[in-house]
C-alpha cells in the first residue's frame, strides 16, 4: 500500500534532535506559554462562558490528539498492543488533563500538575520520536505536548487551581501508582510502556541516570528534585512577592 509522505509510518524522513523544525517546535510551544501567563489575567476576568468554551475546546483538541494518534496507527498497519495503548506517562496525563479541563478537579489538578508538565517538557526537549516535520506524527507529537503543558497552566493560571506543596505529594504518588499499573501490563504483554523494563532508543534523559534498574530509582530522585523546583520557582516565589506587593498597595493607602 502506497502512503501519502506525510502519513507513511515507514518510510519518512527521520527525527533530528535540536535540528532547525525541532528548535521552531520548542520556540513556539514557549511563545505559547508566555502569551498565556501574560493574558491570564484578560483570560481570568473574561465570563464564565468564555472560559467553559476554552476549556472544551481544549479538551477536544486534546482527546484530538490521541483518537487521530490511534486511527493512524491502524491506517499504517502499525497498531499493536505492545506499543500503542495510551499508557504512557504523557499520554495518560493528556487523557487526564483533558478530563480535568472539563471537570475542574482539584485531586486530578494535584495530580498532574508537576508530574505532566514535567513529563512533556522532558519529551518536548528530547522526543522519542522517529519522524521529522511535515510527517503527522511530528505535528501530534508536539501539539499534543504542548497542549499537557497550556491545559495544566491554564487551570492553574486562569480557573486559579492554587497548588502547594501537596501537589508535589500528589504528583509523585500519581507518577508512582501509574508506574505500578504499566509495568504489570509491560510484564502481562511484554511491552516497555513507560520505559520501565529498558531505556528508549532514542536519546533521553534516562541516558544519565545510569544503567537498568537504576534509572528508575534515578527517576524519582530526579521526579522529587523537578516536582520540588518547579514549585518553588513556577509558583510559591512568584505568589510571595505578589502578597509582598499587595501589602505594600495597602500600607501606601
Amino acid at each position: 500500500m502506497a502512503y501519502p509522505q506525510w502519513l507513511d509510518p515507514y518510510d519518512a524522513e527521520p527525527f533530528i534532535l535540536f535540528s532547525t523544525s525541532h528548535l521552531w517546535a520548542i520556540g513556539l510551544i514557549a511563545a505559547l506559554i508566555i502569551l498565556m501567563f501574560l493574558f491570564k489575567s484578560w483570560l481570568r476576568s473574561s465570563s464564565s462562558n468564555t472560559r467553559r468554551t476554552i476549556r472544551i475546546t481544549m479538551a477536544c483538541v486534546m482527546f484530538g490528539c490521541e483518537i487521530v494518534l490511534q486511527l493512524w496507527y491502524v491506517y499504517g498497519d502499525v497498531w499493536s498492543m505492545q506499543t500503542s495503548l495510551p499508557l504512557e506517562l504523557c499520554s495518560l496525563s493528556l487523557l487526564l488533563s483533558a478530563l480535568l479541563l472539563l471537570t475542574r478537579s482539584r485531586l486530578l489538578h494535584s495530580a498532574l500538575l508537576f508530574a505532566g508538565i514535567a513529563g512533556a517538557l522532558m519529551a518536548i526537549v528530547t522526543p522519542n520520536l522517529g519522524y521529522a516535520y511535515a510527517h503527522f506524527r511530528f505535528i501530534q507529537f508536539f501539539t499534543a505536548h504542548a497542549c499537557i503543558i497550556l491545559a495544566l497552566f491554564y487551570m492553574t493560571w486562569v480557573e486559579q487551581l492554587r497548588p502547594s506543596w501537596r501537589s508535589v505529594l500528589g504528583s509523585m504518588i500519581f507518577v508512582n501508582v501509574a508506574a505500578l499499573v504499566v509495568y504489570g501490563v509491560d510484564v502481562l504483554l511484554d511491552a516497555n510502556y513507560m520505559f520501565l523494563r529498558h531505556k528508549p532508543d532514542t536519546p533521553s534523559v534516562l541516558d544519565m541516570l545510569g544503567p537498568y534498574p537504576l534509572y528508575i530509582l534515578g527517576e524519582e530522585v530526579l521526579a522529587v528534585v523537578m516536582f520540588s523546583l518547579m514549585y518553588v520557582l513556577l509558583f510559591a516565589i512568584p505568589q510571595r512577592l505578589n502578597n509582598r506587593v499587595k501589602r505594600g498597595k495597602s500600607s501606601a493607602l
